[in-house]
Order: structure tokens, then C-alpha cells, then sequence
């Protein structure tokens, strides 16, 4: 047999082994009134999807059909995007992607932390008994095959494995960094240092976890009823089970790189307004590191029944137009333009606009004369005529949130358009 066939065979199988769970609890505060109503993995991205679109499509991708998804804060908006567009799985073939809401099933509590909320669903996945667990967080936006890392897993014995990407100091303090020895055993583990320790080989950069980890199974059970026995634990993995178990088990860091070209794969970390922007405008590029369009790597979402967009009027001052952009499906530029912007889905820009460096969510309604530069315009907003944003970030200080970076964040609150629920 071909090495490169024995090679797939063997990751096929470990996929088959594996559970993976998703971590879809958590608020992203830094995102600020996008998530007021919503779970930050439910925030929308990149023109049609959400953002935990990704992870469960990179398991889908890499061969991990048995899926959970831990949700906790403002949850109904995650878990209905889960029910209408992740239901196609075949439950008679053993594949699933479940929502595991917090329900207090081992403490009279809710997750405490990321390590509580596996630990609290410990009776479910023992009945599902599977060889490696594959635990993710749920509000990253990257493309990953985990059939790579889980032989890599197997391949050193590990106990635990841990994704990681090198990123520069400054920015290594949202994120636990970790030293390796040359066999790429985790030697040393902070999380969010205030001072983060840089790479030896590589004095401005630090190596960081993605928050994407693999676990042989026993093991990890094993670690998670030794942390909940411990009152002094916060129940974090980053905080209290990665640095108790460093000296003792066999702990390992993979590298996200590119399989053909080994440099560092595209991953982001959209939890801030700025970040958010800044990922979303990078896919209008001409050539953008994260290519939507990669028939081999689909990312799957729910579909919705939207007619093609449309571009309507011709006149010199009222010319329906969109350049640099992309523009989803339902949108009508009705006699306006828009320029290097991201538009999702049923936006409406009516005549004598113009949008300009900015991401617009699903069902908002620009009106006429408005000029939107350099913002992110939530679901639902209905802009009224004659509106300027992002010319003047000291009156848009007065009415709307301004990031450090100069996005305005626009929301339905803010604009006095009290919708009281979740979308």
C-alpha cells in the first residue's frame, strides 16, 4: 500500500475515534453591543456565515462527525443557527452535531469555566466513549484540518496536545504562551501573562495557544474530576489544567502552518471591534488569506432563500454601483454606491448614499443621502436619511461606540430601535 494511502487510513480512523467539542459559552464583551443579544460565536462573518461556522466546518472537513457545542450566555440565536443549518447529519450513522446547553448536571451551577463545562457534561460523554476529544473554542475564524494534528497526537504519545501559532509580544497577553523544548514538549504554560516570556529563537514573538486542544480521553476525564475536587481551581484549562499537568504527562504544541508551504496558516481572533473589521475587510481583497471560495474546504452555514443581488439606476447622480466589495444575496443598491465594503445578506442602500470601508450586517436599511464610512452596521439597523457616520468620530462618540482603531459600531439601540431580541 502507498505510504500517502496508509497515511490517510490511519487519520480516517483516528477521526472516527474522536469527539470534538466546541466552547460556545462565552459573551466576547470585547466586541462590545454586538454581542449584546448574541453569544459571541454567534456574531455573523464574512457575508453569509457566523463565526462558529468555522470550527464546526473544519470538523466536518477533517472527518469529526460527533460534535458538541457547548452554549451558555444568550444562547437562542447560536442554537437556532445550529438546528436549521447543522441538521443534515445522518443520526443513524453516529453522527451529530449536538447543542450541550449548561444545565447543571454535576453542580448545582452554571459553567464555571471552560474545564467546569466539560466536566459538567462528563455523563454524556461517557456514553458516547470516545478515544481522543478534541476541545475548540467556538469564536475563532480559521481554516484547520485536525486529522493532521490528531496524528501528530497520536504519533508522540501524548496525553495532550496543543495548538499554537507564534504572535508578537504585544499581543501575547490575551493568550497563554508557552516554551518548548526541540522536540516540541511544552515545558513551561502562562496564561495571559503581563510580561508574556518571548521565544528563545525569536526574541519579539511569543508562542501562543489557539485554544485548540486534543486530549486522549482518559486522561482527560481523569484531569477534570482532579480539578473539580479543587476549591481553589477556577476551572479554566488555560489557568489550572494545562500548568498541573506540564511536569507529569506527556504535553505537546503543533504548529498551524500551511501544509505546502510550512509558513503559519491564517487564524484570527475577532474579539474586538477593531479585529472584527479588520478580518472581515480583509476577505474584499484581491487575494485574501482566507479564500471562501476553496471548493475543497467548504465552510457550511445556514442557507438562507435570499433572489440575487441587485444594482438598479443608471444616472449620472444615481448610479446603483458596488466596487471592492462583496455583496450577498437579497441586497438591493437601489441608486447608491458602495466601495470596499462587506454587505451580508437583504441590506438595502437607497438612492444618493455611500458606503465606504464598512461591514454591514444582515437586514439594515441604509436611507437616502447617508454617507457610512469606516463602520460596522449591526442586523436590523434602519439608518434614517440623511445620516453621516465616520466623518466626525467626535459627534459619532456622542450617539455610537468608537473603537480605539476609529470603527464606529452602530447598533438598533443606539439608534433608538429597541428590538429586545436576539438575531
Amino acid at each position: 500500500m502507498p505510504e500517502s494511502m496508509h497515511k490517510t487510513r490511519f487519520v480516517s480512523r483516528l477521526t472516527r475515534q474522536t469527539l470534538a467539542l466546541v466552547l460556545a459559552g462565552g459573551r466576547g464583551s470585547r466586541l462590545h453591543s454586538l454581542t449584546e443579544w448574541r453569544a459571541k460565536p454567534a456574531v455573523p462573518f464574512g457575508g453569509k456565515f457566523r463565526i462558529i461556522d468555522f470550527p464546526l466546518s473544519n470538523c466536518l472537513n477533517s472527518g469529526i462527525r460527533q460534535i458538541g457545542v457547548l452554549t451558555q450566555y444568550k444562547a437562542d440565536s447560536l442554537i437556532r443557527h445550529i438546528q436549521q443549518g447543522w441538521g443534515f447529519l445522518r443520526g443513524e450513522l453516529g453522527e451529530f452535531v449536538d447543542v450541550m446547553p449548561a444545565q447543571q448536571r454535576m453542580q448545582e451551577r452554571w459553567y464555571a469555566g471552560t474545564a467546569d463545562a466539560v466536566y459538567q457534561n462528563l455523563d454524556i460523554l461517557r456514553q458516547r466513549d470516545p478515544e481522543y476529544i478534541v476541545v475548540l473554542a467556538g469564536d475563532h475564524v480559521y481554516k484547520m484540518d485536525y486529522g493532521l494534528m490528531l496524528a501528530y497526537h497520536v504519533e508522540r504519545e501524548a496525553d495532550l496536545t496543543i495548538g499554537c501559532i507564534e504572535v508578537p509580544l504585544d499581543e501575547a497577553k490575551g493568550f497563554g504562551v508557552m516554551h518548548v523544548d526541540d522536540a516540541k514538549r511544552v515545558i513551561d504554560f502562562v496564561e495571559k501573562p503581563a510580561e508574556p516570556p518571548p521565544m528563545p529563537n525569536r526574541p519579539g514573538y511569543a508562542l501562543a495557544s489557539m485554544g485548540i486542544y486534543i486530549f486522549s480521553t482518559a486522561f482527560l476525564f481523569e484531569q477534570l474530576i482532579k480539578d473539580a475536587d479543587n476549591s481553589a481551581s477556577s476551572h479554566d484549562f488555560g489557568h489550572d489544567i494545562i500548568p498541573s499537568v506540564i511536569n507529569n504527562s506527556r504535553v505537546f504544541a503543533y504548529p498551524f502552518r500551511d501544509a505546502q508551504s510550512g509558513v503559519q496558516a491564517y487564524w484570527r481572533d475577532v474579539g474586538t471591534v477593531d479585529s472584527y473589521w479588520a478580518a472581515n475587510m480583509e476577505l474584499i481583497g484581491v487575494d485574501p488569506e482566507l479564500n471562501l471560495y476553496d471548493r475543497e474546504w467548504p465552510i457550511w452555514t445556514y442557507q438562507a432563500q435570499t433572489p440575487p443581488a441587485k444594482f438598479i439606476f443608471d444616472d449620472d447622480d444615481r448610479r446603483g454601483m458596488a466596487v471592492d466589495s462583496m455583496v450577498s444575496g437579497g441586497c438591493i443598491i437601489s441608486g447608491s454606491e458602495v466601495c470596499s465594503s462587506l454587505l451580508f445578506s437583504n441590506v438595502r442602500v437607497n438612492s444618493y448614499s455611500s458606503v465606504k470601508d464598512s461591514v454591514v450586517l444582515p437586514e439594515v436599511n441604509i436611507g437616502r443621502h447617508c454617507k457610512i464610512t469606516r463602520a460596522v452596521i449591526d442586523r436590523g439597523c434602519h439608518i434614517p436619511p440623511n445620516t453621516v457616520i465616520g466623518e466626525n468620530l467626535e459627534e459619532d462618540r456622542k450617539r455610537f461606540h468608537v473603537s480605539p482603531g476609529g470603527v464606529v459600531l452602530v447598533t438598533p439601540d443606539d439608534l433608538g430601535q429597541r428590538l429586545h431580541f436576539a438575531r
